[in-house]
């Protein structure tokens, strides 16, 4: 196969699984053999066994690092600082992309950055969406509320006050502080009901100090 084929069959596809250039009549061996010198030349990135993004100057989308984690391990979402980065909760830039995951905890150093998975039980695999990233591409997100809650959750001490603070969380008006409570509940865990209780706090004396203004 040659690759400008390549680029005719997954040319609009910001990631794409060596299983779409196997079908039809063709050698499989021969294919994966392409791969490995494709990559080795350059002109695609591997980011796991069987998942490949094309390279600059081939590739017409950039991939988003929230579509690529989610198609590392299937099944997972994004969370934790990387979502609440995302909606603007936090102010900093977070370099590695972390996702939910009931399989077990992973690392990823790929091409197209780092992506970390926490692992949590089956019962907590909830209130994420399917998130638009732009440039037509999608990816599940968790929601603000449930990002925060997860980070919390996975952090030693995440619900002591100097933590929550250190955190800098801002724009808390965008907050569902009932669908934070919900959700805390939802996990029966007294650590996150005292998160929301205190979030709920930052979030009024957020709001008091805005209409000071």
């Amino acid at each position: 196969m040659e690759f400008r084929r390549v680029i005719e069959i997954v040319g609009d596809e910001p990631i794409f699984e060596a299983c779409l250039l196997l079908a039809g009549d063709v050698d499989a061996a021969d294919i994966r053999r392409q791969l490995s010198r494709w990559t080795k030349a350059g002109r695609l990135y591997q980011l796991r066994r069987g998942l490949y993004a094309l390279a600059p100057p081939f590739q017409k989308v950039k991939p988003h690092p929230f579509v690529v984690a989610n198609r590392l391990i299937g099944g997972s979402y994004v969370s934790c600082q990387s979502a609440l980065a995302h909606y603007g909760l936090i102010p900093e830039h977070v370099p590695v992309t972390t996702s939910i995951t009931t399989a077990r905890p992973a690392r990823w150093d790929t091409p197209l950055g780092v992506y970390e998975f926490r692992h949590v039980k089956t019962a907590l695999l909830r209130g994420y969406r399917l998130t638009e990233l732009g440039a037509g591409q999608k990816a599940f997100v968790a929601t603000p509320e449930k990002a925060l809650l997860d980070l919390i959750y996975l952090q030693s001490g995440g619900d002591a006050p100097e933590y929550l603070k250190e955190l800098r969380l801002q724009h808390l008006e965008s907050l569902d502080l009932d669908e934070l409570r919900r959700q805390a509940d939802l996990a029966k865990s007294a650590k996150l009901r005292r998160t929301g209780t205190f979030v709920a706090q930052l979030a009024r004396s957020e709001a008091a100090e805005f209409e000071t203004l």
